[in-house]
């Protein structure tokens, strides 16, 4: 790939730095990344991706702008409101990057379609809202092979850590089944300055894992509290052997092994 002279002046803070350089920039341009959720987490996940060079940015929602989104939501506005998440989040990546190729996948994210969306891209984050799905996200991309980032935000803080396979733990080592009641943002609230950061954590691993810099969040798990600012990296090396998805007797082969247990809408923060 020949990085012109636009692309160059663009990018020439990225070439300033030794763990990205040139050689990495190329990578972030032929890169495929999919962002399942245009929200909260979604937003900034999206925007620094576009910024940051990557070539194809996959968009999986299938809801539309409210005016309740656009405290923390802050890849939409007031124009966006009733437009479909994924056409103006499109719009907002493009006007960071015009060279963006941003790809839209319309519609819930279900165990009937996940596969084929997710075999298209290099890495995945998940910013979405409920367990029920994150679990199907995880369950999909561990039994794919596909790396991705795990997030979650409710209030004031939130954690995020990255699954890569065969290098560490996945979500249901962490947390086994889905856990009854969880809160949703909804009910709880949640800061919009919050989802930000954890957003932000995300966007900097998928760009870790594509250009190969640094550390990963895999066998970690990074905690975020804002009220009392306190940022912990708890480490979780290995994965459970018990694990019902990637452990040595999984019981979750494929998809329909768990249907009932996976929502049948995606929601994001």
């Amino acid at each position: 790939m020949v990085i012109d002279k636009d692309k160059a002046k663009r990018y020439s803070r990225h070439f300033a730095l030794k763990e990205i350089g040139v050689s990495g920039q190329k990578k972030l341009l032929s890169s495929k990344v999919l962002v399942i959720g245009a929200g909260g987490l979604g937003s900034p996940v999206i925007m620094y991706l576009a910024a940051a060079g990557v070539g194809t940015i996959g968009i999986a929602d299938g809801d539309t702008v409210d005016v309740s989104n656009l405290q923390r939501q802050i890849i939409h506005n007031e124009q966006s409101v009733g437009v479909p998440k994924t056409v103006s989040a499109k719009r907002t990546a493009e006007s960071i990057a015009p060279d963006v190729n941003v790809v839209i996948h319309e519609g819930l994210v279900t165990a009937e379609n996940i596969m084929d969306i997710i075999s298209q891209y290099d890495f995945i984050v998940d910013c979405t809202d409920r367990f029920e799905t994150k679990f199907l996200i995880n369950d999909a991309c561990v039994l794919a092979k596909k790396p991705y980032s795990h997030a979650g935000v409710v209030r004031f803080g939130g954690q995020a850590m990255t699954y890569v396979p065969g290098k560490g733990p996945c979500l249901r080592c962490l947390m086994g089944d889905v856990p009854k009641d969880a809160p949703t943002c909804r009910e709880a609230g949640v800061l919009g300055a919050a989802v930000g950061v954890i957003g932000s954590v995300q966007a900097l691993e998928a760009v870790k894992y594509i250009t190969g810099a640094g550390d990963l969040l895999c066998g970690r798990v990074l905690t975020f509290e804002g009220l009392e600012m306190k940022v912990r990296v708890h480490n979780m090396p290995y994965s459970d052997p018990d694990c019902p998805v990637c452990g040595i007797k999984p019981r979750i082969t494929d998809l329909s092994v768990s249907k009932d247990e996976y929502m049948i809408s995606c929601g994001d923060l």
